[in-house]
């Protein structure tokens, strides 16, 4: 992880109230400018999104497209991702098209953009794969 992680629930509250949300039907970001240099990121997923097990996937899979997503160095923010009810039936590679969307609306600097990143999976596997063989390499 590149990021500091929100634990508090005060500082969830923070964010929440002084925030700007930006929603998906997927996913939903809260975004709080802060004076510090370091940016920080909260994952949440309630009981409405099922039992311990879809909890806990939805936040596996947000962290996953997160990481592909969010650079290092962006300044000081505290973003907090909630899960909603479709996250934990979604592959990593669908919510990061989410994610992607997400920080273009939010103006947040996107690590997937930069011209010496690797593409982001934003395409199934098996797609990307024939998709590299039907390439001819020179």
């Amino acid at each position: 992880m590149r990021y500091r992680p929100i634990r508090r629930n005060s500082e969830f509250g923070r964010v929440y109230a002084r925030g700007k949300s930006y929603v998906n039907p997927a996913l939903v970001m809260y975004v709080l400018k802060t004076r510090g240099k370091k940016t920080r990121v909260g994952l949440t997923a309630t009981k409405k999104i099922g039992h311990a097990v879809q909890r806990n996937r939805a936040r596996r899979v947000m962290k996953a497209a997160i990481d592909e997503h969010l650079d290092y160095n962006i300044g000081g923010y505290d973003l907090v991702f909630v899960a909603r009810g479709m996250t934990p039936r979604l592959k990593s590679w669908q919510l990061s098209s989410v994610v992607a969307k997400l920080f273009a609306q939010a103006g947040l600097p996107d690590k997937a953009k930069r011209p010496d990143a690797p593409p982001p999976a934003t395409v199934p596997p098996a797609r990307r794969a024939k998709a590299e063989k039907a390439e001819p390499t020179a």
